[in-house]
């Protein structure tokens, strides 16, 4: 057994909950136990906490408290926010290639039920193109769904003229959030899209908790069936402790927004250049400037990705792979075919995503357990 300390370099997967995120939850689950639907004095309380965060939630995201929908996390806001938007109808769904699993398995289900998918073409920065949204078959089209930061990636879409087109032709727009909600500044009014996906295990909050805002006046057919909860959109007992948490978490992030993300970027670009320089040849997948603080898709030519992973986990560094591995084969990841980006090299890449608790040192260290774990690699 290693015993050098584990470096997490994996925070688009998810991170630790902060101590005071922590406190808070506990401090609820204790003292605001109560059904916030009921009308006694314990149910009254919890509801007082429910919404205060919601209000909260609502101010730092650019929304109004009655457009915030608790979920349990973001795959359940994007079933909800693409089931519920279609709201039973047929026609095109178009959205980018190489999206969430979140976004493709339900695509994929409702491609059964007489939807069809319209793929927008991305170029080799993994950014949609001006060209792919005039080939938009806009008059079938019901839905346009598509990743504000993706998770592999981090390359950041510019939602502006994709909302303008939508709002031009009358279809209501879906944006995932996940990845980027606690990392850069998320304004839903002045996106103007339709529907927003966040989840609050992506900025150290709980597990389990998450949110769809929806445009105030957009019909929203709910998921499930039961109870009245969430405006009759998401019915379930909602948890009061885990929206209370979300929020802390989110509000924590926030009060310290600017300088998060200049720390942050410092360390990514500190882990690029240490890598560039001991490891070269290496690639950086994706736009070199419109992407996520703390995100790097880093090519590791002539090395199999899956390799490198169980050396990186040996040595006590936590990354992922830029592939995925299917039947004890690796496939290539949707996004980086669609990037274009040769086989050989999609093969060899990792995904490094830092957070706040990452330090300058843990960098130099990791750059110091990586820098002969591609050589060796490439050789065998």
């Amino acid at each position: 057994m290693s015993t050098r300390p584990f470096i997490n370099f994996d925070h688009n997967a998810t991170t630790a909950p902060r101590a005071e995120v922590i406190e808070v939850v506990a401090r609820m689950m204790r003292d605001a136990w109560g059904n916030p639907g009921s009308r006694h004095s314990a149910g009254r309380k919890a509801r007082r906490e429910l919404e205060s965060a919601r209000e909260r939630i609502a101010a730092i995201l650019g929304a109004r408290p009655d457009e915030v929908i608790f979920t349990s996390g973001g795959t359940e806001s994007t079933h909800l926010a693409l089931h519920g938007l279609l709201r039973g109808s047929s026609g095109t769904i178009v959205a980018p290639p190489g999206e969430h699993p979140a976004t493709e398995e339900t695509l994929a289900q409702l491609a059964r039920h007489g939807c069809y998918r319209h793929t927008l073409a991305i170029d080799t920065d993994g950014l949609v193109t001006p060209d792919a949204l005039a080939a938009v078959p806009w008059e079938s089209t019901r839905l346009v769904s598509l990743l504000l930061a993706h998770n592999e990636t981090g390359v950041l879409q510019d939602i502006a003229p994709i909302a303008a087109a939508c709002r031009d032709h009358g279809v209501p727009l879906h944006v995932d959030a996940v990845q980027a909600v606690g990392k850069i500044p998320v304004d839903f009014a002045a996106l103007q899209v339709t529907a927003l996906s966040l989840g609050a295990h992506k900025f150290h909050g709980p597990r389990g908790i998450g949110a769809l805002l929806v445009r105030q006046g957009v019909k929203l057919t709910p998921s499930l069936r039961g109870g009245h909860q969430e405006q009759g959109r998401r019915p379930g007992t909602e948890c009061v402790a885990l929206a209370v948490g979300m929020a802390k978490a989110l509000e924590l992030w926030h009060a310290d927004r600017d300088a998060h993300t200049a720390y942050l970027t410092e360390l990514r670009d500190r882990l690029w250049a240490g890598l560039q320089r001991q490891c070269s040849p290496v690639l950086l997948i994706g736009h070199p400037t419109r992407r996520l603080p703390n995100t790097l898709n880093i090519a590791f030519p002539g090395c199999d990705g899956e390799a490198l992973l169980v050396a990186l986990d040996l040595a006590e560094v936590g990354c992922s792979l830029g592939s995925t591995c299917a039947s004890g084969a690796a496939e290539i990841a949707p996004i980086l075919q669609a990037m274009q980006v040769p086989t050989e090299l999609a093969r060899g890449c990792l995904r490094f995503t830092l957070g706040i608790d990452n330090t300058p040192q843990e960098i130099d260290e990791a750059i110091a357990r990586i820098s002969d774990i591609p050589a060796r690699s490439a050789s065998k």
